[in-house]
């Protein structure tokens, strides 16, 4: 774990997406004129003829990937967080949630650490307004290796996905030794004071807060949450017996995050 190096994970997405687009032809990505932003243009760079800008247009982008979707191709839609579900929640709804396309929304600049770019894109109600879509798989990754992790993963499985990205870099938690297994939780350290549940870019900061408690003598145990839905129910109930409180942290509205996954 080395919380002094930090890599923003939309950067690792872009890189991760061009990498799997050499091993897997029927990769497609979209973007709506925000490619060098999400980073999806590092894709773009490489495989132009795979790479589709749709424009200042989000829902066409999400009714095209799911035509994409019908022809056994495999279309990541790409925007910032607040049009990628926010203005698309139609579409999404009727056009892939319900029927169950594999069509991945990756949305990057997710919550308040979107910072100057304002309230009117700090989206902080998406992980509930995709939690409700039926179908769908929520992630929300924490650092570079897990969010190159959880692409390759959702590249494997064919039902649509929603993950959410960050605008900032964030430190890196986890080193190549760690595993990641889809639909379970990560626990770090063995406190029973309290459980730490956290997820996205607020995982490092519990884990700060984990190692400032314990200089007062408070232990506490860290759970980053990165598969939203479906939830580790098994490692919340343990956690739960274990330990003598649960505290949520998240860059999210508490109503529909993470919070609502568990109390």
């Amino acid at each position: 774990m080395n919380l002094e190096i930090t890599k923003a994970t939309r950067q690792s997405y872009g890189e991760k997406l061009a990498e799997l687009g050499e091993k897997n032809k029927d990769i497609v990505v979209l973007d709506a004129d925000l490619s060098g932003a999400t980073k999806t243009s590092i894709f773009a760079k490489k495989f132009p003829e795979r790479f589709f800008d749709m424009g200042i247009s989000e829902q066409d982008m999400m009714s095209t990937a799911a035509g994409l979707a019908t022809f056994e191709k495999i279309p990541f839609a790409s925007s910032f967080a607040m049009f990628a579900c926010g203005r698309t929640y139609d579409q999404i709804r009727n056009s892939i949630a319900y029927p169950n396309l594999n069509v991945k929304i990756c949305a990057s600049h997710a919550g308040v650490t979107v910072g100057e770019d304002g309230a009117t894109h700090q989206m902080i109600e998406d992980l509930g307004i995709m939690r409700g879509m039926p179908n769908m798989v929520v992630m929300c990754t924490s650092d570079d290796l897990q969010t190159k992790w959880a692409v390759e993963e959702i590249s494997k499985i064919k039902e649509p996905v929603y993950l959410r990205l960050c605008r900032y870099a964030t430190p890196l938690i986890y080193d190549e030794t760690q595993k990641f297994e889809f639909g379970k939780g990560i626990q770090i350290g063995e406190g029973t004071d309290a459980t730490i549940f956290a997820t996205g870019v607020t995982v490092s900061e519990a884990i700060k807060a984990k190692e400032e408690l314990e200089k007062k003598g408070i232990n506490i145990r860290v759970i980053d949450i990165h598969t939203i839905k479906p939830i580790d129910e098994e490692l919340i109930i343990k956690c739960a017996k274990e330990t003598k409180k649960l505290i949520s942290i998240e860059d999210h509205n508490i109503i529909g995050g993470l919070r609502n996954c568990y109390f």
